[in-house]
């Protein structure tokens, strides 16, 4: 028959060395003689490591700047002329230019060549220069212009035939206005 263990100790360190196996009693001693440097060197990473921290801390305070002190910006006064030429030139930078272009690109055909565009962006009007091989091109032209839905007048300002060109071009200007003034 096998002996049978009946024990009623609660849990604890004296019940698991009773009944642990006597050879482990020796092996004891050599755990300990492990744990104890390994603790030893794990408190000195700990140390080694909030010191580290420390020596980071000291060079960041060293080398970042002293905080800035911004004082109130004076005000500045601006005469009217300088406030009414910075007013124009925003103006004129926020045409709207891709969807003049995509207007102009929709509305001219091939045979006119475009010279120059002038925006006026105060009364909301561009002034186009253009060639043309004849007047019926040019017509034709100020025809598609006004088609535009984007274009709200379209004038047709002047014309001239260029005598010192060979080919006699004809030149004139359109002016165009665009959304509501």
């Amino acid at each position: 028959m096998k002996r049978t263990r009946i024990d009623f100790a609660p849990p604890g360190l004296r019940r698991t060395l009773f009944r642990a196996p006597p050879r482990l009693i020796f092996f004891l001693p050599a755990v300990l003689a492990l744990c104890v440097p390994a603790m030893l060197m794990t408190q000195r990473y700990l140390d080694q490591q909030q010191e580290l921290k420390d020596l980071q801390a000291a060079l960041a305070a060293r080398s970042a700047p002293p905080p800035v002190v911004v004082a109130a910006a004076p005000k500045v006064a601006l005469a009217p002329a300088q406030v009414s030429a910075v007013n124009a030139a925003v103006l004129q930078l926020n045409l709207p230019w891709r969807d003049l272009a995509a207007a102009l690109g929709d509305a001219t055909p091939a045979s006119i060549a475009l010279l120059a565009l002038e925006p006026d962006a105060r009364r909301r009007t561009l002034r186009i220069s253009a060639e043309a091989k004849n007047s019926d091109d040019m017509l034709a032209y100020v025809a598609r212009l006004q088609a535009e839905d984007w274009f709200t007048s379209v004038v047709l300002m002047r014309h001239e035939v260029m005598l010192e060109d060979p080919n006699r071009p004809l030149r004139f200007q359109v002016s165009v206005g665009w959304g509501t003034p």
